[in-house]
């Protein structure tokens, strides 16, 4: 059967296209596969006119793999402009469930890359694209539960409205609702987590380049773009991610220095916490967040503030390594124990079923938050010969993330009976 979303019924939801999807094309770029041959191939069935639509969007992807992200976007628009709703097979001949994702027009790293924690599982899963002026067909394709995946980014506020305008009257259970997505936002975050006992959020302002241009200048003071503020300070540029512009400056003359070099005119920014470890090392979690209970996704240790995994250069200290090895096997026992009051509120603030969260210790020891977000990549790629305590962590979390779809699936089944 297929699902009415609202009163109106009567309008067939489009069938489904196949695709290769999110996590077995970057699974071949990681590892160093070549995806030129299979973009050519693509290409040459669009210039055919033989592709399907699952086969334009897996060309998207792949050109956005390669670094041609404008090109990419181009693709994808013009395949959701005649086509929105698309299938990843599941690894089961029948699948157990029937999960749709709620996804918008945005590059990869917009949604949630659900697919890496379905892989191997019984579960199918189907993306539905809400795109502007289509919007949600008016009958749903079937599926036991839903979960929205686009971002709290300005380009999927239209696509979380229409969501949000639907929710209601969904007929299954809906996941991650969108009206608390939004809550995510980098200046909207500090706010609903203020005054939770045991966490530390810097207060993230956003300000201007005037703004930023006068205070360079001595023509204002920090405490005018927002009473916290002081140097040393972070900033960044007003959308971006993954650290693009993102800066620590110490003085007035750093920030002049900084605002030459940048063509922006909107910024965050915010009070710059050391957070450096006893041995001068700063050390940064990712944590997963399911169903209301934390998991460890990664421990990435450095000598530098500014860490990501991959510059963290892991994969080439077996000491560190070690470290983070120890950090995931007590995990539930050290961290989520130390930091259970601050981890339990936190996740009842935000709300949602399933949701990312970078984050550190500071030198008090409390829970320092520097973002939460639900499209960060949680994923299984890592060599096991290299990272051999990864796999069992990461099919733990994917488990978790399964167990709550089974669970909130079961739930609506019993509320319509």
């Amino acid at each position: 059967m297929q699902h009415p979303v609202s009163a109106q019924s009567g309008v067939t939801a489009p069938n489904h296209a196949d695709r290769i999807g999110f996590a077995q094309l970057t699974r071949r770029a990681f590892e160093g596969g070549d995806l030129h041959p299979l973009r050519e191939r693509l290409l040459a069935r669009i210039e055919e006119g033989t592709a399907e639509a699952g086969e334009g969007l897996d060309l998207s992807l792949i050109a956005q793999l390669l670094g041609e992200k404008e090109a990419g976007l181009v693709i994808q628009t013009e395949v959701l402009s005649f086509h929105q709703l698309f299938r990843t097979p599941c690894a089961a001949a029948k699948p157990r469930l029937r999960v749709l994702a709620l996804a918008a027009d945005i590059d990869m790293g917009g949604n949630t890359p659900i697919d890496f924690l379905l892989e191997d599982s019984d579960i199918e899963l189907l993306t539905l694209y809400v795109v502007k002026g289509i919007g949600l067909p008016e009958t749903l394709p079937e599926h036991d539960v839903a979960i929205v995946i686009a971002s709290d980014s300005e380009e999927c506020r239209q696509a979380l409205a229409l969501i949000e305008k639907a929710a209601p009257h969904w007929p299954r259970p809906l996941l991650n609702r969108p009206d608390l997505i939004g809550n995510l936002d980098r200046d909207k975050l500090y706010r609903l987590l203020a005054g939770v006992p045991g966490l530390d959020i810097p207060v993230t302002a956003p300000t201007t380049r005037a703004q930023l241009s006068e205070l360079s200048q001595g023509k204002i003071v920090c405490e005018e773009i927002t009473g916290e503020l002081r140097f040393p300070m972070i900033v960044r540029p007003r959308g971006t991610h993954a650290g693009v512009g993102l800066a620590k400056l110490d003085d007035a003359a750093a920030l002049a220095a900084y605002l030459a070099e940048r063509k922006e005119q909107d910024f965050f920014v915010a009070r710059f916490v050391d957070y450096a470890s006893p041995d001068g090392l700063y050390r940064k979690y990712r944590l997963a967040m399911v169903d209301g209970k934390p998991y460890a996704c990664h421990m990435a240790i450095a000598d530098r503030w500014d860490i990501w995994y991959l510059n963290a250069f892991m994969a080439f200290s077996e000491e560190k390594r070690a470290e983070e090895a120890i950090f995931m096997l007590d995990f539930d026992q050290a961290f989520a124990a130390r930091h259970k009051i601050a981890l339990d509120e936190m996740s009842r603030r935000v709300g949602l079923d399933y949701f990312i969260v970078d984050c550190a210790e500071n030198q008090n020891r409390e829970l320092l938050v520097f973002e939460a977000d639900n499209t960060a990549v949680v994923h299984n790629m890592d060599p096991p010969a290299v990272f051999p305590y990864k796999p069992p962590q990461m099919r733990k979390i994917f488990a978790a993330f399964t167990a709550m779809l089974s669970r909130h699936a079961r739930a609506g089944e019993e509320s319509a009976a």
